[in-house]
C-alpha cells in the first residue's frame, strides 16, 4: 500500500508506472505525461514529510496534484500563440499507438475533469468515493462528471463510427 511507504524514494519507485499511466491518460501523450509526473513529485518530494503524516493517502494526494497541475496548465496554455515564424522542423517522433483509436481520440477531447474521473475509474479500476478522495471534489461531482464524460463519448465514437460507414461505396 503506498500509505505505507516512508521513504520518498521506496513510494516514487513502487508508484511511478501508475502515475505515468494516469498522467498519459490526462495529458494524452506519454512527454507531456512525464513531465507532469516529474513536475507533481519534484513539489511533492519536498514536501513528503508532510504528505505521509498529514494526509492519509499519498498516493490520492499525489493524483490530485497531478489532475489540478493538468487542469491549472491546460487552462494556461488553451488560448492560441501566435508566432511570428514557423519553427524548425524536429525530427521524426514515432507516433503514440493510441493516436487513431476512436476511443483514445473521443478520450482527449473530454474537458480535464471528466477526463480524470473516467480514467481513474475505467483505467485504474478506483470507485467513486476513492476518485473524491483523489480529485478532492464531492461523489456527487464524480457521478456527474462521468455521466456527462460517459454522453459525450457516446456521441463522439457514433459520430466516428457513422463517418467509418458513410466511405462505403453504395
Amino acid at each position: 500500500m503506498p500509505g505505507e511507504f516512508v521513504d520518498f524514494g521506496d513510494f516514487v519507485q513502487a508508484t511511478l508506472p501508475g502515475l505515468l499511466r494516469y498522467g498519459h491518460a490526462l495529458t494524452g501523450n506519454p512527454h507531456d505525461a512525464a513531465d507532469l509526473v516529474q513536475t507533481v513529485l519534484e513539489k511533492i518530494g519536498s514536501r513528503w514529510t508532510y504528505v505521509h503524516d498529514k494526509t492519509g493517502d499519498p498516493l490520492a494526494y499525489v493524483r490530485r496534484s497531478m489532475a489540478n497541475a493538468h487542469v491549472s496548465r491546460w487552462r494556461r496554455t488553451r488560448r492560441e500563440n501566435l508566432v511570428a515564424d514557423l519553427p524548425d522542423t524536429s525530427p521524426h517522433v514515432p507516433d503514440d499507438p493510441f493516436e487513431h483509436e476512436p476511443l483514445w481520440r473521443a478520450l482527449r477531447t473530454l474537458p480535464p475533469r471528466q477526463r480524470a474521473v473516467m480514467v481513474l475509474r475505467y483505467y485504474e479500476g478506483l470507485s467513486e468515493a476513492e476518485i473524491a478522495g483523489a480529485l478532492g471534489i464531492t461523489q456527487g461531482t464524480v457521478k456527474s462528471q462521468a455521466s456527462k464524460a460517459i454522453a459525450s463519448l457516446r456521441t463522439k465514437l457514433k459520430a466516428a463510427d457513422g463517418e467509418g460507414e458513410g466511405s462505403g461505396a453504395g
